[in-house]
């Protein structure tokens, strides 16, 4: 019933396998079962950004050229910075902005889109940007970490390559780092397969075990704490210490501004005792942190804002230590 770790570097002449750096058994369990969800071919990788540079690298090379790439405006800050080092023209524009994105296609490589964004939680009209990007011979990648397959499958919306942090939802345990990229081209799939085998940004067979041992429970993880989402998001709105609660309705992310700017915003986050500050998302535990503690965030993120990732526990457990850091002098 349960999927062996594969614990070898080395396989015998003559087998299907030629070396543990091409291909592993665990590895391709996890990836049939995330491309039966997203519909297309998956690779996984060392981290999400071993996806993310593979997928950069297939759509849109690694050299530098004249055309663009239009990134989101808040969009997770290292695949920004990744995206920039290509030394091509970036156009960061607001993906929930659909006719700046639009207007923004002209000229460009590759379309960057996170939905919901990280962490202003912006969604993209999807199928709007890619009909305009298909028009416009752009090729799109969605980054749809947030998401999940089980609330979007950019793949049948006709984006090139979906990708995920499978750190965070798809694994869901807080307790290994890897990536998947996935699409419905053969073409594609062979130049990420080409990119991670020649930058050996490959996964351990013992993280791909655990990766797809959580992936069998993200149905019930995600419904669980979208709905404890959608309770807290409510009550936020209501609370007198909170500005601004940002919420599309799906997924298990709440991003919040609170009164008082960052030191408040410090405060809160250092002062609940279930709620952990740590700088993750898409474990069974709930986590938050201030997005502009980093230097490297996007200025568009405002300095109160707090990312609010929530777990499984007991919804009124996490309401309880949430309003007692709010409220607190």
């Amino acid at each position: 019933m349960a999927t062996p770790v594969v614990a070898t570097s080395t396989f015998v002449a003559g087998g299907v396998r030629g070396y543990g750096r091409y291909a592993n058994p665990t590895w391709e369990a996890f990836e049939q079962a995330v491309g039966s969800l997203e519909g297309g071919t998956c690779l996984s990788f060392a981290s999400g950004m071993g996806a993310v540079s593979a997928t950069v690298a297939a759509l849109a090379g690694e050299r530098e050229g004249e055309e663009a790439v239009v990134v989101p405006s808040d969009g997770y800050h290292t695949a920004v910075d990744l995206i920039t080092r290509l030394g091509r023209p970036v156009r960061s524009v607001s993906m929930a902005d659909t006719d700046a994105v639009v207007a923004a296609l002209d000229g460009a490589a590759l379309l960057w889109v996170e939905s919901p964004t990280n962490p202003l939680l912006e969604v993209a009209d999807l199928p709007t940007l890619l009909d305009a990007a298909r028009s416009r011979g752009v090729r799109v990648a969605v980054d749809a970490t947030a998401a999940t397959p089980l609330r979007l499958r950019p793949l049948e919306h006709g984006a090139d390559v979906v990708v995920h942090a499978a750190t965070k939802y798809l694994s869901g345990h807080s307790d290994l780092l890897m990536g998947v990229a996935g699409t419905t081209d053969a073409d594609t799939a062979e130049r990420l397969l080409a990119h991670r085998t020649l930058h050996g940004a490959v996964p351990g067979a013992f993280e791909a075990w655990l990766a797809l041992r959580g992936l069998r429970t993200l149905p019930v993880r995600l419904d669980r704490a979208e709905a404890t989402a959608r309770v807290l998001a409510a009550r936020l709105g209501a609370h007198e210490a909170v500005s601004r609660v940002r919420y599309p309705g799906l997924g298990a992310l709440v991003s919040i501004e609170v009164h008082g700017g960052a030191e408040r915003a410090d405060a809160v986050a250092a002062g609940t005792t279930l709620w952990v500050q740590a700088t993750s998302f898409g474990g069974v535990e709930s986590l938050l942190e201030r997005r502009r503690r980093w230097p490297s965030e996007r200025d568009v993120v405002p300095e109160s804002l707090i990312r609010l990732s929530v777990g499984i526990e007991d919804v009124e457990d996490l309401w309880a230590d949430l309003d007692a850091a709010l409220t607190r002098p």
